[in-house]
């Protein structure tokens, strides 16, 4: 791991977290991110971690940061069907379009003047809803096992991260629950209010989280975990715990 490029990216991020960025940084800040090993990204954001920022801080780095790990670490992972990473992966495109379907019943249902059960779209938010919570095996894979292999590797700040972003996740998850079940409120407008405001969490959130998973913590995750007897291991411990209802047969 090349120290000094962790150390130079750790002054890049907080300069990114700062606000104060020009035209000229974005450019240089690209092309340093160009090559970029997934690893050094994360032990960059651990040493911000115990340096004082808070997690909660760190995952709401700047829009400028995401779009310039957008180009700078885009790539295809080629691994065997079954894989515990690729089957996370395909877990990750069905979960996409279901906050796709979200987005759209959502805005159909801001459309409404009032209530009535007769509306088709009150049935698809459910259906939406319930295969957003039967994510769970997806989400106590990854922390049950990829994430505490990783933290043995010595990296646990983006970890850290992900789990915080697994609690928020699912509190708003359960709240569009409860909201699809309040369909008779007297209040429509509020329940329409409180449910864009769930829904729309979740779309920004959640799209977020998986792009970096899939770009940050899985390549980081392949390139700290070396062993093909290991990734045995825990794709034996990931069949125990079980799948989701959208996850692809094998």
């Amino acid at each position: 791991m090349n120290q000094e490029k962790i150390k130079q990216l750790t002054k890049l991020l907080k300069k990114l977290n700062s606000g104060s960025i020009t035209t000229e940084f974005k450019y240089e800040a690209k092309e340093f991110l160009t090559g970029l090993k997934p690893a050094e990204l994360s032990l960059a954001e651990q040493e911000l971690i115990q340096a004082g920022l808070k997690p909660d801080d760190l995952r709401r780095l700047c829009d400028a940061h995401l779009e310039m790990l957008k180009d700078g670490l885009g790539q295809n992972m080629h691994l065997p069907e079954g894989h515990m990473i690729d089957t996370l992966q395909k877990e990750h495109e069905a979960i996409l379009s279901f906050l796709d379907k979200l987005e759209a019943v959502n805005q159909k249902i801001q459309e409404m003047n009032d209530y009535n059960n007769k509306n088709k779209e009150w049935a698809e938010l459910k259906h939406i809803t319930e295969h957003l919570i039967d994510a769970e095996p997806h989400h106590q894979r990854e922390e049950q096992i990829l994430f505490s292999e990783i933290e043995r590797r010595g990296v646990f700040g983006p970890p850290q991260v992900m789990l915080q972003e697994h609690e928020d996740l699912r509190k708003h998850k359960h709240e569009l629950e409860r909201l699809g079940q309040e369909t008779e409120t007297f209040d429509f407008d509020d329940l329409k209010k409180r449910l864009d405001a769930s829904a729309k969490f979740l779309i920004f959130n959640l799209r977020d989280h998986i792009f970096r998973e899939n770009n940050i913590l899985y390549p980081t995750a392949l390139e700290v975990i070396s062993e093909p007897e290991t990734w045995q291991a825990m794709k034996e411990r990931a069949d125990k715990i079980g799948y989701c209802c959208f996850t692809p047969k094998k």
